[in-house]
């Protein structure tokens, strides 16, 4: 019985030793691996001249070493700026950023580009870039029409800085897009006050819209408020006019019920 016993403790004592001897060791081992994490370095690239730089940087670029790829480039910028290849590197740089979907610093890096090298025969490349990355901020008529009004000047700059550029199919269809961003922003801050039941206000905002976005293809739902914020001013006459000017500039099923229902409404 006794035996038993005493082999049973031994047990016990050797099985808490061996594991206290596990633990240790793994702390160990655990240590040495975030030593060696630590410690470890990346090795630059030697510099072999620009050529051999740019080709090392867009490979690394290629295999996402980002950051390895832009020191290389930098080494470009800085010390070849009489080659040909700092703009190209500096033009590199940016799309890395991109690439990684750093979409903020590599606006700052075209526009860098195009502060040290504007008569560059890339340039109209970057400003394009520049109007571009304006106008993919665009968010929506509540908040992005900072970044239209901005698209727009860049994308009129570009033609007026660079006539030949060879974007001209895309620009026009981008500066209309971005003129619409900045109408929507006009009726929704409009349709706002119209719901606060400050008329004057309202129509203040929908004029914005008929007077310098002429070509705004909703058109049609901004009588038709017009109308109802004259409705509100109590201007029957006024209210009839634009109501029938909403009528017909507008197919959208949903609205012409609402207009003939305002229409029947009214007395001749």
């Amino acid at each position: 019985m006794y035996k038993k016993i005493l082999t049973y403790v031994r047990n016990k004592i050797f099985n808490r030793r061996a594991m206290y001897g596990i633990r240790i060791l793994s702390a160990i081992v655990l240590s040495l691996m975030v030593c060696a994490a630590c410690t470890k370095k990346t090795v630059k690239p030697a510099y072999e001249g620009p050529k051999a730089a740019y080709a090392k940087a867009g490979q690394l670029i290629d295999d996402k070493e980002y950051e390895a790829g832009r020191e290389l480039l930098t080494e470009i910028t800085n010390r070849d700026t009489a080659t040909d290849y700092a703009p190209l590197a500096q033009l590199k740089i940016a799309e890395s950023y991109i690439k990684e979907e750093e979409f903020e610093v590599a606006l700052e890096e075209y526009k860098k580009f195009l502060k040290n090298y504007p008569d560059n025969k890339y340039s109209s490349y970057a400003k394009y870039q520049v109007a571009t990355l304006t106008f993919n901020n665009i968010e929506g008529p509540d908040r992005g029409y900072r970044a239209a009004y901005t698209a727009i000047k860049e994308f009129q700059s570009l033609n007026e800085q660079y006539p030949r550029n060879p974007y001209k199919d895309i620009v026009p269809l981008r500066i209309e897009k971005s003129r619409n961003v900045l109408a929507e922003h006009e009726f929704y801050v409009g349709e706002f006050y119209y719901k606060k039941e400050a008329y004057e206000a309202a129509l203040r905002r929908f004029n914005n819209i008929l007077n310098k976005y002429p070509e705004y293809p909703d058109m049609g739902k901004v009588y038709f408020h017009m109308g109802l914020s004259y409705k509100g001013l109590k201007d029957s006459a006024k209210t009839r006019e634009f109501i029938e000017k909403a009528k017909e500039n507008t197919k959208d099923t949903a609205l012409l019920k609402k207009i003939d229902k305002e229409l029947s409404k009214l007395k001749y």
